[in-house]
């Protein structure tokens, strides 16, 4: 059973930055897959962020050049810095993995307003 949590959400103007983070319970460098979702009210989840398998990473189109996802092996975690921030990335972020179980953190709010 893998836990993940985040932190690092909170309201920030447009153009603003947060650094999220989302520490999991295992050894992050025998995961298949981990990385970010987001949903919006109303709105599908979709993918944010992810390392693949291989060691490559994936972005949404909607976040390329603005989001950066990186880790920490030694510490089991996952970032994502967001920069640039604009009112549609307003979203519950979630932290995901797949062992190839999949796992969900609970979120951490992210709110882009004025």
């Amino acid at each position: 059973q893998v836990q993940l949590v985040e932190s690092g959400g909170g309201l920030v103007q447009p153009g603003g930055s947060l650094r999220l983070s989302c520490a999991a319970s295992g050894s992050i460098s025998d995961f298949n897959a981990m990385g970010w979702y987001r949903q919006a009210p109303g709105k599908q989840r979709e993918l944010v962020a992810i390392f693949t398998i291989s060691g490559s990473t994936m972005y949404a189109d909607s976040v390329k050049g603005r989001f950066t996802i990186s880790r920490d092996n030694a510490k089991n975690t996952v970032y994502l810095q967001l920069n640039s921030l604009k009112p549609e990335d307003t979203a519950l972020y979630l932290c995901y993995a797949r062992t190839p179980r999949i796992y969900w953190g609970q979120g951490t709010q992210v709110t882009v307003s004025s």
